[in-house]
């Protein structure tokens, strides 16, 4: 069972399109978070859904604390803004699926 708070939002980007997350990284976290029992929602791509102004990104940036596995931070906070829902300062960590390893994102999205 995950010793996550209850109120931490986990997010968990696929990186289905742009491809520049290793996909054993990207299936490693996934599975780690199925096991963990922590509940977190997927999307297929956070790159896509900026660039189609997904209305579902407006609403991971207000629902803070959240944590969100996908790529680099700058590139994160970048492709929030460019839907016009930046992401806040505080309560929100970004773990990059491209430089850390499966345990590092996994534990970091699963901490307490």
């Amino acid at each position: 069972m995950s010793e996550t708070s209850p109120s931490t939002k986990l997010l968990y980007c696929r990186c289905a399109y742009a491809q520049v997350v290793p996909q054993s990284v990207k299936d490693g976290v996934l599975a780690k978070l199925c096991d963990s029992g922590a509940g977190f929602e997927s999307v297929a791509d956070l790159c896509e859904m900026a660039a189609h102004r997904d209305e579902r990104l407006k609403a991971f940036a207000e629902s803070t604390p959240i944590r969100i596995a996908a790529c680099f931070p700058r590139v994160v906070r970048g492709l929030f803004r460019q839907a016009e829902c930046s992401l806040p300062e505080d309560g929100v960590e970004i773990l990059n699926m491209r430089v850390q390893t499966i345990d590092e994102v996994a534990e970091g999205l699963l901490k307490a």
